[in-house]
């Protein structure tokens, strides 16, 4: 791609205010023979080509547009501003290293988990959590610290049945990001926990208490956990019953069939896959 324009009258419009509205625009002031311009010109141009689906990397020659260079008030060369909705909003002066220059502009850059989080919340939207926290799982592995991310991601594990894992993320937020979602998943939890103390799951329970080796009501208690969003719980519990008995009725099946329906990037996915074909093979 691309990103590199010579700023000209004809076309100072079109870059500094229209194409600074969807991206960042970097403004390169430099002169021709002169060495501290010729120094930073291969740096900015390493800079820009990392950033190129976020970066217009717009260069005035002040030689030649002088009065380009007054507009913006420059008086050292090289100078580089950033301009971002027709406005400048950042810059330096003088010769820096790549480092000091995409410490300067990754402040003012789309991150990479920008675009999942966006994306993820129109998966939310839709109503398709599995695929929501798949890439929220990405966006978090990205950046553990965004209360945004982690609230959108814990909502998600509600939805999927990962109730202890959505509590342990909303005990990591604090008191400022405890907004309308984070009471929403507060909700969702105690309603999920009142749906674990069904009576049918209540007498299931008591009846285990009493035959501790019944393997089909384990089998049965099994199912009833993991439609009440208890999954670890109901995984554990067939998979006991598996370890008794390889092929005990539809054990196994049902076994594979909550690990498949969980979604990718979940850790429960993996450490019960391994443990079943460690059964299996």
């Amino acid at each position: 791609m691309n990103n590199v324009v010579d700023i000209t009258p004809e076309n100072f419009q079109q870059v500094i205010l229209q194409d600074s509205q969807t991206q960042v625009v970097m403004v390169e002031f430099w002169a021709e023979g002169y060495e501290p311009s010729q120094q930073l010109a291969p740096v900015l141009a390493n800079v820009a080509a990392k950033f190129s689906g976020n970066l217009l990397h717009a260069r005035v020659d002040c030689q030649q547009q002088q009065e380009i260079a007054g507009q913006f008030g420059v008086q050292n060369l090289p100078t580089v501003i950033l301009v971002k909705e027709g406005q400048p909003i950042d810059g330096f002066a003088g010769v820096q290293t790549e480092a000091e220059i995409i410490a300067i502009f990754e402040k003012h850059l789309p991150k990479p988990e920008d675009a999942l989080y966006e994306q993820a919340v129109e998966l939310v939207s839709a109503g398709d959590y599995q695929q929501a926290y798949t890439v929220l799982k990405q966006a978090h592995d990205m950046n553990a610290q965004r209360a945004d991310i982690k609230l959108l991601l814990a909502d998600c594990q509600v939805e999927l049945g990962q109730i202890k894992q959505a509590k342990a993320i909303l005990e990591t937020i604090g008191l400022v990001d405890q907004d309308a979602l984070y009471n929403s998943i507060l909700g969702k939890i105690e309603l999920a926990e009142q749906a674990a103390d069904s009576p049918e799951i209540k007498a299931l329970q008591e009846q285990l208490t009493a035959n501790p080796d019944d393997l089909e009501l384990k089998v049965k208690l099994a199912v009833q956990l993991h439609q009440a969003n208890q999954i670890e719980e109901a995984l554990e519990l067939i998979l006991s019953v598996l370890y008794k008995d390889l092929n005990f009725g539809e054990a196994k099946k049902l076994t594979l069939d909550m690990i498949n329906a969980l979604p990718d990037g979940d850790p429960l996915k993996s450490k019960y896959r391994r443990k079943v074909y460690g059964l299996l093979y």
